[in-house]
C-alpha cells in the first residue's frame, strides 16, 4: 500500500498517515528514524533540508546511504564545514555516519540531507513517506511531517 502512495499519490494527509499507523517513528531492525520534518513552502523547484534524528540501538555504527522523497527530484547528503575563511560551506558526502548505541541528529548545522528541486508546494500539516537506505539496517520507510519548526 505504501508503494501506491510513493509512486502514484506521493502525499499523505496527516490524518491518513495516523490512520495507517505512521505516527512518529519508523524502524528497520536496530535503526529508527524519529522527528523527520521539512519546512512548509509555497514555491516549487527549491532545495530544502530535511531534518531528522536516527536512533541506532545496535552495538555497531551504521550509515545513511540514500534518501528519496516523492516531493523532490533528487537528494544529496551533505555536511557543513565551518573551518577556513568565510561562511560555513556545504560539501557532498557519500554517506552520513550514524553512531552506535545512540541518536544522531541530521540538521543543517552538521550532516544532513538536502532535497533538491521540489516538485510541489509543501503545506503545513501534510505528511509524506520517504524511502531511506542504511548500509547495515537496509531499507526503511520514513514518515516526514511538513511543519514550521522542530517537534
Amino acid at each position: 500500500m505504501i508503494d501506491f502512495y510513493l509512486h502514484f499519490a506521493g502525499r499523505l494527509t496527516l490524518g491518513a498517515a495516523v490512520a495507517l499507523g505512521w505516527a512518529g517513528a519508523c524502524r528497520a531492525g536496530d535503526v529508527e528514524v524519529v522527528r523527520a520534518w521539512v519546512a512548509p513552502s509555497a514555491q516549487t523547484g527549491i532545495d530544502i533540508p530535511i531534518q531528522m534524528a536516527v536512533v541506532n540501538r545496535a552495538a555497531e555504527a551504521d550509515a545513511l546511504v540514500r534518501l528519496r522523497c516523492p516531493f523532490a527530484n533528487f537528494s544529496e547528503k551533505v555536511t557543513t564545514d565551518r573551518g577556513g575563511e568565510g561562511p560555513p560551506a556545504k560539501r557532498p558526502v557519500q554517506a552520513i555516519a550514524v553512531r552506535a548505541g545512540g541518536e544522531t541528529a541530521l540538521t543543517p548545522e552538521g550532516a544532513h540531507v538536502m532535497l533538491l528541486q521540489t516538485r510541489q508546494p509543501l503545506a503545513e500539516g501534510e505528511r509524506f513517506v520517504c524511502a531511506a537506505s542504511f548500509r547495515k539496517a537496509g531499507p526503511l520507510e520514513v514518515a516526514v511531517d511538513v511543519r514550521r519548526g522542530p517537534p
